[in-house]
């Protein structure tokens, strides 16, 4: 809490005592109940967290471009954290472990929001064993080349594959089927507008209206894509026509949401 809400606090706390002690004398009222002043100390430190927690800089490692890394602007990677985080809260199961495919970025920016949500990224780079067991080594070159524990784990899969090329979405596609639970699970996928098509055929997403941003500024136009609709978040999703396996898939997870978010 700042100094400013603290003499606040005191000031009020002081003008309550003096009408306590003013014996009946109604000329000067206190300000606030007792029951009111202790609502506004939790409001007030409230926001002072959130004050802190916004001014705190998440630090990155420098981007290796040998890599194809290439990271979120901090606006993106604070949308799309913040919409784990949503679901997170609104999963139907007690526990919404989130796996990251090669997004490292959003990994601190989760953390900062709630370092309680289970998160394992999934990165060819090492130096993110940094992260320690939250960290396991992926080469989207061996799709399912991970450990046994992970199959079907995870609540939550968030994947941006490093290259636009076919081959790669195909194979990081087989990564997310590895890693999702057969029913009741979300799925988002930041890549190229170019990949819109294959989206919806390998893994039933359609794109929302958010456009992610890079730090770097990339020529190409990405997208995030989603197996549910976000409604009013993410810009909602855009009207596509999808394979009529895609569509079951992405109707019934819709369902779902449905049945779990109380707006």
């Amino acid at each position: 809490m700042s100094a400013t809400d603290e003499a606040i606090i005191s000031a009020v706390e002081s003008k309550i005592n003096d009408s306590d002690n003013n014996n009946g004398d109604d000329d000067d009222p206190p300000l606030l109940s007792s029951r009111a002043l202790e609502a506004l100390k939790e409001f007030l430190n409230e926001q002072s967290l959130l004050g802190s927690a916004a001014e705190e800089e998440v630090k990155l490692v420098s981007e290796d471009w040998r890599l194809s890394q290439f990271w979120y602007d901090r606006e993106t990677a604070e949308t799309v954290a913040g919409e784990i985080r949503r679901l997170c809260s609104v999963s139907a199961s007690s526990s919404s472990p989130v796996a990251l495919v090669a997004c490292p970025t959003l990994y601190p920016y989760i953390k900062k929001l709630n370092p309680n949500i289970s998160v394992q990224l999934l990165e060819y780079d090492k130096r993110f064993e940094e992260y320690g067991s939250d960290f396991t080594f992926y080469d989207y070159n061996q799709p399912e080349d991970l450990p046994p524990a992970m199959k079907h784990a995870f609540q939550i899969v968030v994947a941006d594959p490093p290259y636009l090329s076919k081959e790669c979405l195909e194979k990081v596609a087989q990564t997310v089927a590895f890693l999702m639970r057969p029913q009741h699970s979300f799925s988002l996928l930041l890549t190229g507008e170019v990949q819109k098509e294959r989206a919806a055929e390998l893994l039933g997403l359609r794109p929302c209206g958010f456009r992610p941003q890079h730090s770097s500024k990339l020529g190409n136009e990405f997208r995030l894509f989603t197996n549910y609709d976000p409604k009013d978040r993410l810009g909602g999703w855009e009207h596509v026509e999808l394979p009529p396996s895609s569509l079951n898939s992405s109707l019934n997870m819709q369902s779902t949401l449905e049945e779990h978010i109380k707006e």
